[in-house]
């Protein structure tokens, strides 16, 4: 097993990333390729295969391999709906492994893989028991209790974006629901808080010179101390602190890590996060640590291929 490679894929709208591990878990190579949509994304695990050979050149080299999808994967590793990569009824679990001639595959939601990737090689090394929150356009994230990365029946669990947080919010998430946290702890969200806050208060500040507002520019001027941008962020932050406490009354975490692209605000943002976080969590003074995601975009492919390893255990 010493000379075996385990792989871990992250297959994206626009890229699809490959890492090749050993069995004590180094990082061999990492590339990536583009992800090929066209023809209901029927192209798209051929060109992995062929990757993959290539690498490997020897298919018995091959241990297993790792796949995170962007939507909803069943333990089985199928995908009922996935509309960035045009598949539908599909089990690229069982496709991959076809076209390496039987390698065994397995296939999970790529915020659970980017989830199980932090907990085995990032901000959550170490503990047995994280929450894994990815800040981005949306807000998703993946969940692992006890050392194992939890499914649920229908592949939902970690769609911790659309737990819902703001009873006052009048606008329907994409989800159909009112008050979100995909609505308020995304990028969009802090966006369309700002962008609501300049409407509504006449209060001067620096981001009604901005042409097009982007969370980063209020996450800025809020570090300057602009009053709208302040109120924008902390009103945001302060329901994903919420949303931990929540979270934190089901599951009990030793630790939050935030990632995605508004985790780049780093300290700034986990101070708000904290600070929310614990005047919410008030059964208990042992509260989880609340950390920063330390792989970035490599989340995925480490994921993936932990996956592999213990599904193949």
């Amino acid at each position: 097993m010493n000379n075996k490679i385990f792989f871990g894929i992250d297959i994206g709208g626009t890229a699809t990333k490959l890492g090749a591990f050993n069995a004590d878990g180094l990082l061999l190579k990492k590339w990536e390729i583009p992800t090929d949509t066209a023809e209901s994304g029927t192209k798209i695990l051929p060109h992995v295969a062929k990757e993959i050979l290539d690498f490997a050149q020897d298919l018995a080299r091959i241990a297993s391999v790792g796949v995170g999808v962007p939507g909803p994967v069943l333990h089985s590793g199928y995908v009922k709906r996935c509309v960035n990569l045009g598949w539908g009824d599909f089990n690229p679990a069982r496709e991959l492994s076809a076209l390496l001639h039987g390698v065994p595959v397995f296939a999970g939601n790529d915020a659970n893989m980017a989830a199980m990737g932090e907990y085995w090689q990032g901000g959550g090394k170490g503990a047995h028991n994280i929450v894994f929150l990815t800040l981005g356009t949306g807000v998703g994230g993946g969940i692992i209790i006890n050392d194992r990365l939890i499914f649920g029946q229908a592949g939902l669990a970690g769609e911790i974006g659309h737990i819902v947080v703001n009873p006052e919010e009048t606008i329907p998430c994409n989800c159909g629901q009112l008050g979100c946290l995909d609505q308020t702890a995304s990028a969009r969200g802090i966006v369309r808080r700002a962008e609501l806050l300049l409407k509504t208060n006449p209060t001067p500040s620096i981001l009604r010179n901005v042409v097009t507002l982007t969370a980063r520019d209020v996450f800025d001027a809020a570090k300057d101390g602009d009053p709208i941008a302040c109120e924008a962020v902390r009103t945001c932050i302060g329901f994903l602190g919420k949303a931990m406490a929540m979270l934190t009354n089901i599951l009990d975490p030793e630790v939050f890590i935030i990632g995605g692209g508004v985790s780049k605000a780093g300290e700034y943002l986990l101070n708000i996060a904290r600070e929310k976080y614990i005047s919410y969590a008030v059964l208990s003074d042992q509260r989880a640590k609340v950390v920063l995601a330390e792989l970035g975009n490599d989340a995925g492919i480490y994921g993936a291929a932990k996956l592999a390893m213990d599904s193949l255990r």
